[in-house]
């Protein structure tokens, strides 16, 4: 599914306002025209007349995505509802995070919770992310992360139903992130065997002073292969070494 920029346009606008003035809807075709035109909530900001947005409406009907709600109730003019949310089955949050990236475009998470706090209460981050992982996940992804913008920290996302082409990265949900890996084999070498370990003993020709007046030197180098392995004190005393005094050497 792929709406034309005006299809967007108009499309955003009435989920926007489903959500967020729900006793002014549906809406009539001058009061949806001043909702695609309004200079709030808007990127970029339009200047539509009464056909384009009709145009747009016929679009989004045959995609089934809006209806023609006919007069009653004493009402004299046709209004227009949205059925995005029935027909994708989206519920309120999803149906505010969709509605910005229509109306504005990219947006980061942050951006998202700020613009959509009169249509869906977030309590974090981590709730729009959850928005757009399900909303990216799905067999046909509603929303995309596209990336940074140069100079911004922070990855956007966009939507899929609108008309302009975004280039999207490699994507993959933080639930599924999250999910704990299964357990792998590893496979270690086998350790040598200790009687076959060569531990070479060098004597230095550097004395050292001690407190009870036995000179001692020694260094010894293990070499086990390619394998490292700690040598501590009880493995130096029971190398090989002689202790002379620096005055027989």
């Amino acid at each position: 599914m792929q709406l034309s920029e005006e299809g967007a346009r108009v499309l955003g606008s009435l989920v926007e306002k489903a959500l967020s003035t729900p006793q002014q809807y549906p809406l009539t075709l001058s009061a949806l025209v001043a909702a695609c035109n309004q200079t709030s909530n808007r990127e970029p900001v339009v200047s539509y007349d009464e056909q384009t947005v009709q145009a747009a409406l016929d679009e989004l009907k045959d995609l089934r995505l809006v209806r023609f709600v006919l007069p009653s109730h004493g009402r004299s003019v046709v209004r227009y509802r949205q059925v995005l949310d029935e027909n994708l089955g989206l519920d309120s949050r999803q149906s505010a995070v969709l509605a910005v990236l229509l109306l504005r475009g990219p947006q980061t998470v942050g951006e998202l919770r700020l613009r959509t706090e009169r249509m869906s209460r977030f309590d974090g981050l981590d709730e729009i992310e959850h928005e757009l992982d399900l909303l990216g996940a799905r067999d046909q992804p509603l929303a995309a992360n596209v990336g940074r913008r140069p100079g911004q920290k922070e990855e956007r996302w966009a939507s899929l139903l609108a008309g302009s082409t975004v280039s999207t990265t490699t994507w993959r949900p933080r639930s599924a992130a999250r999910r704990p890996i299964a357990a792998a084999t590893v496979v270690l070498p086998t350790p040598p065997d200790p009687q076959q370990t060569m531990i070479l003993v060098r004597r230095s020709s550097i004395s050292l002073s001690m407190a009870n007046g036995v000179d001692l030197a020694v260094m010894c180098l293990l070499l086990v292969s390619s394998h490292a392995v700690p040598v501590f004190p009880a493995a130096l005393q029971a190398a090989p070494c002689s202790r002379r005094a620096s005055a027989s050497r």
